[in-house]
Parts: C-alpha cells; structure tokens; sequence
C-alpha cells in the first residue's frame, strides 16, 4: 500500500510516500509500530499522525484495500 508522507516524514523516507506490502487488515495503531520498526527516526518524532482517506485516523480503525493514507508528523507554528 502507497503511504503519502508530509514534512520531516518526507525527510524520513526518503521521498514523498512509502510503499508498504501487507498492510490491509492492520489496525492504525499495528501500522504506526510498524512504521517506527523499518524507518527508526520516527520513532524519535514526538508523535506522528495517519490520515486515512482524508481524515485523522484513530488507532483501533482497521485498514482496507484502496485506503488513501498519509503520515503526518507533529507541526509548529505560531
């Protein structure tokens, strides 16, 4: 599955989405864990988000075939 990422996760992988096999039937939550496992500096962030087809994602939602989903990392501004 395509993952979009946004900010210092675009930094982190090394360009603008990642490709993840196997992820449909995970939870958001399984997805995030396994996101730190193959690419550690996020796991050094203070918190990244998932979107799923366009909106935040919680934790115990399940992924589907055909979801849109993006990384989205901790934002500053003021």
């Amino acid at each position: 599955m395509k993952i979009a990422c946004f900010g210092i996760a675009r930094e982190i992988a090394g360009g603008p989405s990642l490709d993840l096999p196997d992820v449909e039937g995970l939870t958001v939550a399984d997805l995030k864990r396994r996101l730190v496992v193959e690419h550690p500096a996020l796991g050094e962030l203070v918190s990244f988000a998932v979107a799923r087809n366009e909106v935040y994602a919680l934790d115990e939602e399940v992924l589907e075939a055909g979801d849109e989903l993006v990384i989205i990392p901790p934002v500053s501004g003021g």
